[in-house]
């Protein structure tokens, strides 16, 4: 016996969030046609089952400990979430924070060399954080106030 289209929507909402395009591309194989499953995902949605708000908080908050706003922003945008869902989501995010903290973990002493301090603008450039941020953080380095300044 198969299951029916709203059951293996169920059954994966169960499971973690799913943004509206993630399950519309998991469940398009099973669906007969495109209106059955444009009219399931709105119910879903109706009924507070399936939320791209929820999803882009959860989402925001799993990944903001690991990487960048810059590289949120655009994962978000790849599952297919809206600017204000993506806007309201990061507007927690204190990257100068979650950069210094990876920071510390990856390197703890400031660069002492050019190809040192290139090296470590990458690592955090390919996290996603903004130059600003990174020019702050690895400035911080050098200035023992910079902790200071934050607080």
């Amino acid at each position: 016996m198969t299951k029916s289209l709203k059951a293996r929507a169920v059954d994966l909402l169960s499971r973690r969030e799913y943004s509206r395009r993630e399950l519309e591309r998991r469940l398009a194989p099973f669906a007969e046609s495109a209106e059955q499953l444009a009219s399931l995902l709105d119910e879903l949605a109706a009924n507070g089952w399936q939320s791209d708000r929820r999803f882009a908080e959860q989402f925001a908050d799993v990944k903001g400990r690991k990487y960048g706003s810059r590289r949120i922003a655009q994962a978000m945008r790849e599952k297919g979430l809206d600017r204000d869902a993506i806007e309201t989501a990061l507007a927690q995010q204190d990257d100068t924070a979650v950069a210094l903290s990876l920071w510390q973990r990856k390197f703890g002493v400031p660069p002492a060399t050019p190809q040192d301090k290139m090296k470590q603008m990458r690592f955090l450039a390919t996290r996603g954080f903004p130059m600003d941020v990174i020019r702050r953080v690895l400035q911080g380095a050098v200035d023992e106030d910079f902790t200071d300044a934050e607080d």
